[in-house]
């Protein structure tokens, strides 16, 4: 009996812990990702989307705040590394040609000089573009303070499914501008 009892603590712990190391839950705070993921929303988090890929443009993200690791935060990933990012008015640029990003909703109109992203980098932006601390105010974010990719939200029931990821790549503009 007390064999069992601790075979099915410890088979408990061991399940608990591949799941953390695997997935881990988190709650949006505040506006900065809006219309897209609102405040108190929960989403699921792939703790291993990038140690078995890499980051594409368009990925929502969560990630160790650079200038407080203690605070998670959630943004989208628009540069890539090696990639040169510059905004012009609100209009975010890459190596010179302008992206349509459809996720954005409410852009903002500010500059932001060229920026060379290094190997082990990238630019994240808040999908709410002028009520967002993002790479534009603090600057571009070293990979290994990534998290993972937000793949589901499952709180409240109303905003319950899978993430769509992605976002047209440079110089691609569906409404021929």
């Amino acid at each position: 009996m007390l064999r069992e009892l601790i075979e099915t603590v410890v088979l408990t712990l061991v399940i608990f812990l591949l799941v953390r190391t695997v997935v881990q839950n988190f709650r949006v705070e505040g506006m900065s990702m809006e219309p897209n993921f609102h405040d108190g929303q929960f989403l699921l988090i792939n703790k291993l989307a990038y140690r078995l890929g890499e980051a594409q443009r368009g990925d929502v993200i969560v990630f160790r705040y650079p200038l407080d690791p203690s605070r998670d935060f959630i943004k989208r990933v628009i540069g890539l590394p090696g990639e040169t990012v510059e905004i012009r008015n609100g209009q975010v640029m890459i190596n010179n040609q302008p992206i349509s990003d459809p996720a954005t909703v409410n852009s903002a109109i500010y500059n932001l000089a060229p920026t060379t992203l290094g190997p082990d980098e990238l630019f994240v932006l808040g999908d709410n573009r002028p009520n967002s601390s993002d790479s534009h105010s603090w600057g571009t974010l070293p990979q290994d303070h990534v998290i993972g990719k937000v793949v589901l939200s499952y709180w409240p029931p109303s905003d319950w499914g899978l993430i769509r990821h992605g976002m047209a790549d440079p110089g691609f503009h569906p409404e021929g501008t």
